[in-house]
């Protein structure tokens, strides 16, 4: 199940910029990650006049306009769907899921606290809160990170949500850096693996396995040709 991770903060506390300097983080280490903005206002991502608005607005429950490089989805739905909802619908092949708000919603959370801006914090562990991201003083009990302290961050999160073994999880590593994969390859080499290992005497393939290529040296691969 993809991890979800909530950013939270009482208004102009810096989610955004925390999320602007966190996602580059995590990408450049292998991670693939989603975010989810909440808007309890309402939103429009289409432009009258466009085609897919025309379509949405002719009466279609879900329109969908796609390009070579981009997919977008606009959709009904029949009330404020929780982070669960929304990852195991419609979120896919990704390691990670950050949130922007969703305060009130049940998943771990990250609060980034001001206290210029603001008196106090708005989470403590009791609501779920994992980390505080704050240049203040403060002790909530739950590891503590400055505002530009983005690496720290990543490493924590790395540690805590993303680097626990998770059953049927594949990861492969290289040179210490993960390696994004689709579905379809995990699905592939946990097959080949396991099917490879369960032709050996002795061996059954079905617990966690656990394989690790050392890189060649230069004369090894030399006497083989």
């Amino acid at each position: 199940m993809i991890p979800i991770l909530s950013v939270v903060g009482k208004s102009d506390s810096g989610k955004t910029t925390l999320l602007e300097k966190l996602i580059p983080e995590l990408t450049r280490r292998g991670w693939r990650v989603a975010t989810v903005k909440h808007d309890s206002h309402g939103f429009e991502v289409d432009h009258p006049g466009k085609d897919s608005y025309r379509h949405k607005q002719a009466g279609a429950h879900t329109a969908i306009i796609a390009s070579p490089w981009r997919l977008a989805m606009i959709r009904d739905v029949e009330r404020d769907l929780t982070l669960d909802e929304i990852r195991d619908r419609f979120v896919q092949d990704v390691d990670l899921v950050l949130s922007e708000g969703y305060k009130n919603d049940r998943q771990p959370k990250i609060e980034v606290f001001r206290p210029e801006q603001h008196d106090e914090p708005i989470c403590k562990r009791s609501d779920g809160l994992v980390a505080l991201v704050s240049d203040a003083d403060i002790d909530l009990d739950v590891p503590r990170f400055g505002l530009d302290d983005a690496a720290g961050l990543a490493g924590f999160i790395e540690t805590r949500f993303l680097e626990q073994p998770r059953p049927g999880h594949v990861s492969v590593r290289v040179d210490g850096r993960a390696v994004p994969m689709k579905s379809f390859v995990r699905d592939f080499i946990a097959g080949a693996v396991r099917g490879m290992l369960g032709a050996l005497k002795d061996c059954d393939p079905k617990g966690t396995i656990d394989v690790h290529v050392e890189r060649e040296k230069e004369e090894e691969i030399a006497d083989r040709r």
